[in-house]
């Protein structure tokens, strides 16, 4: 493998030194030292199971931990900044990583950020901070017509398919969602034998495709969709209308790479495209979407059901809604994914230009619910970079009742952010396919970290709960986080992202944000607009 040239060449030239000991002896015992130790080195490094970097690229593995690790004034002068990386900084994934290895994850000489700057964010304290022992923080998901209501950990991993990442990054993932307690998202490409084998709990996510209930022609099986919900781990179903790093957009999995246990877990032939389109089939009206709410929960014995998007026509969301009143029928939660989402490959223009952000996203679907009276039925989860206990608090604050993260726990099971997830050539085996690259990622350490990375986030929420003054943190408020809205012009979180009145919408007599325009050209019959505009 080109990866192990280095290993192979350093072997190579310790016994070239051997050989060539007559000739110079003193020159060729030192060069045999090195390259024998070099040789040693690597032949650790491919068996070691801590550093998914070391066993895919031994001995090169170390340029990197060098430049990670150098003296920050070095740093400081001849690479990038701490807070420079993007889309996350290297003190942000720094943060992960210690949480994930259980090391100290505080920080010396004060902050870095420009506190004085457009933009700044920060959570109001208290003088008398509450002291929280018990941080396994939880939320009851279930409306009314749920049977089987579950308990849910306010934070939890986010969609992502087997297939998009390898097998042992699902099954570590799994694992560790098992051991710490809390849901794994399966993404829309079904339930693999990895999430099967880890036992934990499973939100089953069903997208445009019904892979793993569908029938020969792409369309969605009740039968095969009641034997998939049956089973225990699977603990909540959610409806995928859409995701933020491309919304709007379908997919392709070419023939190519499309291997058995693919095919197995997605329920679709070898030797064929694998092709998600880019609306469902099952129903093409709000009011057909309730059926289909209603008919998933009861196939599932009355499981919690719900759906994830990302906000774009804001009138399209309020036509579900109209078709909630309308029905009767209400899901039990809704995920809303911020367009800053982002495993998913996408085109630039997608993930640069196309949906609504978290925060917007969120403060709407929150409103809108609350504007009709039914914010108390149905819960909200949100995802879009939720990798930090602030992040999590600031979401909670604007009207979520849990967060969601992938790239978070992807950090955890080693991920690098090298981007090269699209390609099959993930240097971590964590987005891949490649047998030879998955080796790198030891699910028996791996999984570990995803449990402590979980559970030292909750508890990094818990103390910034407790120095708020409160119990838990869903009781953070728009009020309780401050920004800056301009240089030097600090305003309150309740201000910009405001809880508008319970059932105002239904009154029309309060049109703030645009609420009420919107509302007047919804239709629970059609997503269509009853005239111009979005």
């Amino acid at each position: 493998m080109p990866r192990y040239t280095t290993i192979a060449l350093c072997a190579v030239l310790f016994a070239l030194s051997l050989i060539m000991i007559p000739l110079n002896a003193e020159l060729m015992i030192l060069l045999a030292a090195v390259f024998g130790g070099l040789t040693l080195l690597g032949i650790r490094d491919l068996t070691q199971t801590r550093h998914a970097v070391l066993r895919n690229y031994p001995i090169l593995g170390h340029i990197r931990y060098f430049f990670e690790t150098i003296r920050p004034e070095i740093r400081q002068y001849l690479l990038e900044g701490d807070d420079e990386e993007v889309p996350f900084s290297r003190d942000a994934r720094a943060v992960i990583y210690q949480r994930a290895k259980n090391v100290e994850d505080k920080r010396p000489f004060g902050t870095k950020m420009k506190v004085y700057e457009s933009g700044y964010q920060w959570m109001t304290h208290s003088i008398r901070p509450k002291k929280i022992e018990n941080t396994d923080f939880r939320v009851l998901i279930g409306g009314p017509d749920c049977k089987q209501p579950y308990n849910l950990s306010i934070y939890n991993i986010s969609a992502m398919s087997f297939g998009a990442l390898s097998a042992n990054a699902i099954l570590a993932l799994n694992k560790g969602a098992k051991l710490g307690g809390f849901a794994h998202d399966t993404g829309e490409g079904g339930i693999s034998k990895y999430h099967r084998e880890g036992g934990g709990d499973l939100i089953y996510e069903i997208g445009t495709g019904y892979f793993g209930c569908r029938d020969a022609n792409g369309r969605f099986d009740p039968d095969k969709f009641a034997a998939v919900a049956a089973d225990p781990q699977v603990r909540m179903i959610e409806i995928k209308l859409s995701q933020g790093a491309k919304p709007g957009q379908g997919g392709v999995l070419p023939a190519a790479k499309i291997t058995p246990e693919i095919a197995e877990a997605r329920g679709v032939p070898m030797g064929q495209d694998c092709v998600s389109p880019s609306s469902h089939s099952a129903f093409e009206t709000p009011l057909e979407m309730m059926a289909f709410i209603a008919q998933l929960r009861d196939l599932s014995g009355g499981k919690p059901v719900g759906f994830k998007l990302c906000i774009g026509h804001r009138r399209e969301f309020m036509c579900i809604v109209k078709a909630m009143l309308e029905t009767g029928i209400t899901p039990d939660f809704i995920v809303v994914d911020g367009k800053e989402g982002g495993t998913g490959a996408a085109p630039l223009e997608f993930a640069n230009h196309m949906g609504m952000p978290l925060v917007e996203g969120l403060t709407f679907v929150h409103n809108t619910l609350r504007g009709v009276g039914l914010r108390d039925r149905i819960k909200i989860g949100a995802s879009g970079k939720l990798i930090h206990s602030f992040d999590i608090a600031r979401t909670l604050a604007l009207g979520a009742d849990w967060a969601n993260s992938a790239r978070g726990f992807m950090f955890s099971i080693g991920c690098i952010q090298a981007q090269a997830c699209h390609t099959n050539h993930c240097p971590t085996g964590v987005a891949t396919q490649d047998p030879q690259r998955q080796r790198a990622l030891v699910v028996s350490d791996k999984y570990q970290r995803v449990a402590n990375f979980h559970r030292n986030t909750l508890k990094a929420l818990g103390d910034m709960t407790g120095a708020a003054g409160l119990t838990h943190p869903g009781q953070f408020m728009p009020y309780h986080l401050l920004m800056r809205e301009k240089d030097r012009d600090m305003v309150v979180g309740d201000e910009v992202y405001p809880y508008m009145p319970e059932g105002f919408l239904l009154r029309e007599d309060d049109d703030r944000y645009g609420y009420l325009k919107r509302w007047r050209r919804a239709s629970a019959s059609r997503f269509e607009p009853l005239d111009d505009g979005v």
